[in-house]
């Protein structure tokens, strides 16, 4: 089987589970690295993401959840699942915070009927088995043949376990800031990375997002108190010395009023590097 080339896809950029006709997915990413096939989280979409990006399901490899809201954790069950559907028979591991052997557990359990006919009608592999579940915290996650994990906890209230990823292999350093606040610390965390993967929020944005999603003054207290405005990611970027700053995450991302200029005005500021404007299926070449 030939090794893909190296490069980082977003498969979904949206920040939050919801979604809507014609727009785009919440937030999964595939990493190609070094032939590794590397999933940071597994929203809504994920699978379906994968397959549009040319990748076998059966080439499963590494899946790294960074904490357990809907949006980054939805589909991890369906995924392995339907990629054992589709010939996976190769271990599969899955990095994530505490709570998440809980998380496929309970989707084992909700599809056991499924799961125990196919494996007795179809001659399928037990799935239980072949997927193993790693809980992790800040510190090295994995170190392994050319590739090292690192996991920093971030600010994003009230969940606590939320964790940037670095990945480094084959001589680049990726980082995933996950949902925080802005943490400037994390510009330590991210230092001379190639690629920083930072969320962003549009401040003129939240209004629509309260306006269409309901909740009022308690879901703008948590966008504010949980996620970094787009000028802040470029200034933990600008702080951390990166390549290119890609925005991922995105609130508002499907809101036809802002485009991609408001997202670069936003950073006009803050960072004069290299800016990617994330959007779903955009692949980005390392």
């Amino acid at each position: 089987m030939p090794t893909s080339p190296d490069r980082l896809v977003l498969l979904g950029t949206k920040g939050g589970p919801a979604i809507r006709p014609g727009g785009p997915s919440p937030t999964s990413m595939l990493l190609d690295l070094g032939g590794r096939r590397i999933i940071i989280d597994c929203g809504l979409g994920v699978t379906r993401g994968l397959v549009e990006a040319g990748m076998r399901l059966s080439e499963l490899d590494l899946v790294f959840v960074t904490h357990l809201h809907s949006d980054h954790v939805l589909e991890l069950g369906p995924l392995i699942h339907t990629a054992w559907t589709t010939g996976l028979a190769k271990p599969v591991t899955v990095y994530g915070p505490a709570g998440t052997q809980a998380v496929w557990k309970g989707f084992l359990a909700s599809l056991s009927y499924d799961i125990a006919t196919r494996i007795a009608d179809e001659g399928r592999p037990d799935l239980e088995r072949l997927a193993t579940v790693r809980e992790y915290g800040p510190g090295a996650v994995i170190e392994t043949e050319g590739l090292r994990v690192t996991a920093f906890r971030v600010d994003h209230p009230p969940v606590t376990d939320c964790f940037a990823l670095k990945v480094e292999g084959e001589g680049r350093s990726i980082v995933f800031s996950s949902d925080t606040a802005y943490f400037p610390p994390l510009a330590d965390f991210a230092r001379g990375a190639d690629i920083l993967v930072h969320e962003a929020m549009l401040p003129e944005g939240v209004n629509s997002i309260v306006a269409r999603t309901g909740n009022g003054a308690r879901l703008r207290e948590h966008l504010v108190a949980s996620h970094t405005f787009a000028a802040d990611a470029g200034r933990i970027a600008t702080a951390a010395g990166v390549g290119r700053l890609v925005l991922n995450h995105l609130i508002p991302a499907d809101d036809p009023v802002f485009d991609e200029g408001h997202w670069r005005a936003a950073l006009a500021d803050t960072f004069a590097g290299e800016l990617i404007v994330g959007r779903d299926g955009l692949s980005i070449s390392l």
